[in-house]
């Protein structure tokens, strides 16, 4: 059974969303619902925590890039953690917004204070891909 879980906070003008489970068909329209009631609420600077998403698939790569087109159209900001590395290997959503050639449409931080001060530590390449 596919599962999700989103907590959210408030940090000033900020709104985070730390997503944990599998963004997929079935879960994606919850996340989707999220963003526009945050948006409806009058939140438009929005940070996505997926260090914890075990799994991803077109239709939660479709929900990201519609979310950051819908903050773009009120003048709001989207950013997402995905940090580089995990105890299991390198993350699964980083993975696949990189192999669809999406990676770079998005800002993306290591942890949430680094995404909050929008201040990188250090800069975030795009992940490797493996040589065919």
């Amino acid at each position: 059974m596919t599962t999700i879980e989103v907590d959210e906070d408030e940090h000033g003008s900020w709104t985070v969303f730390r997503v944990r489970g599998e963004l997929d068909l079935v879960t994606s329209p919850g996340i989707r619902r999220r963003v526009h009631d945050a948006v409806a609420g009058g939140r438009h600077d929005l940070v996505i925590d997926l260090s914890a998403v075990r799994f991803c698939d077109s239709s939660g790569v479709g929900v990201l890039i519609g979310s950051r087109r819908l903050l773009r159209s009120c003048g709001g900001r989207l950013r997402l953690v995905l940090p580089r590395q995990r105890a299991d290997g390198e993350g699964h959503v980083a993975r696949v917004l990189s192999a669809l050639g999406v990676h770079r449409l998005f800002d993306v931080y290591e942890d949430t204070p680094e995404a909050l001060s929008g201040v990188p530590d250090r800069p975030i390449p795009e992940p490797r891909r493996n040589a065919p």
